[in-house]
């Protein structure tokens, strides 16, 4: 048992009373440091085999236990932003995005060059009788057209332009759609006026809905190409048996119904297509295939004019 003398001061007197201050050990001193279990002069009494000097309370940044204040943490050990390292990301983030922007802007661009001569040359063909009845008296134009259309596609889709500075590509798709917008322009004058306009407006107004849902919607409708691709076989299936049905005279109002799922499946299509364009989806097509990208979207366009054209047509009629 210890006296009330013997005992370790306060720790408000160990910081005023310098008499307190612990004294370094001489080298070779003869004197044993004191046992972990007892305490020496200047210590304080801590958990068992655990002293600290005094002096340790009054060192600056340093606790109990002579460890600094500061707690680690979990950011500790992630090194800082580099601030050029930000700037390359933003610069590189804008970059992308600017070249993205770019791209729209130059599809469609092409689209809407596309679209201007296919329906001027729909418009001759509707409003210029003449012309609409030498294409009825030679049926065989159309099927030329037909032969062009698919050539020049396959073409286009099957080859990849090479880096020259003539640009091939931009010829081929003039060539198709010259072709496509002939071969409109025939379908086009087995049907009346009203019937075109009529076809025209709907179209229209369908493709500026589609555009304006794709840009603000957050469905992704890029992972339903198998489903598109389902359904586009069917669409060839169906419009097979409805042309063997027709040529019997068979059920006669499966050609309205064919027309329809037409017009469904490539409005489909036509979403799928312009948000493959926009880039912001799970699936994307480079920048450097704008030709695929207008290519795409003219073809998705113009069967859905030529779907809307079968059903105002058989309307009207």
């Amino acid at each position: 048992m210890t006296s009330k003398v013997d005992n370790p001061p306060a720790y408000e007197d160990a910081l005023q009373d310098p008499k307190y201050e612990p004294t370094p050990l001489q080298h070779g001193s003869s004197d044993a440091p004191p046992p972990s279990d007892s305490p020496g002069p200047g210590m304080y009494p801590g958990p068992p085999g655990y002293w600290s000097q005094a002096g340790m309370w009054a060192a600056p940044g340093l606790s109990p236990s002579g460890m600094p204040t500061t707690i680690p943490t979990l950011s500790a050990s992630i090194t800082a932003t580099n601030p050029r390292e930000m700037e390359g990301f933003l610069s590189t983030q804008w970059d992308s995005t600017s070249v993205r922007h770019a791209f729209i802007r130059k599809v469609y661009l092409i689209l809407a060059a596309q679209l201007t001569v296919t329906f001027s040359v729909v418009a001759v063909f509707t409003f210029v009788e003449p012309v609409k009845m030498f294409v009825i008296r030679y049926p065989g134009i159309y099927w030329a057209s037909l032969v062009v259309y698919f050539i020049v596609y396959c073409i286009l889709i099957c080859c990849k332009e090479p880096r020259r500075r003539f640009p091939w590509n931009l010829v081929l798709l003039g060539v198709f759609t010259v072709a496509l917008s002939y071969m409109s322009g025939t379908i086009s004058s087995y049907y009346e006026t009203k019937a075109v306009l009529l076809a025209m407006g709907i179209t229209a107004l369908v493709c500026v809905t589609v555009t304006v849902f794709c840009f603000q919607t957050k469905v992704d409708f890029t992972s339903c190409g198998g489903f598109l691709c389902i359904a586009a076989i069917l669409l060839v299936i169906l419009g097979m048996v409805t042309s063997i049905v027709l040529a019997f005279h068979y059920v006669p109002w499966l050609h309205m119904l064919y027309a329809a799922i037409g017009a469904i499946v490539y409005t489909l299509f036509l979403v799928y297509n312009t948000q493959l364009l926009i880039g912001n989806r799970e699936l994307a097509i480079s920048p450097e295939e704008y030709v695929y990208g207008a290519l795409s979207l003219y073809i998705d366009i113009v069967h859905i004019f030529l779907f809307i054209l079968q059903i105002s047509g058989s309307a009207t009629d």
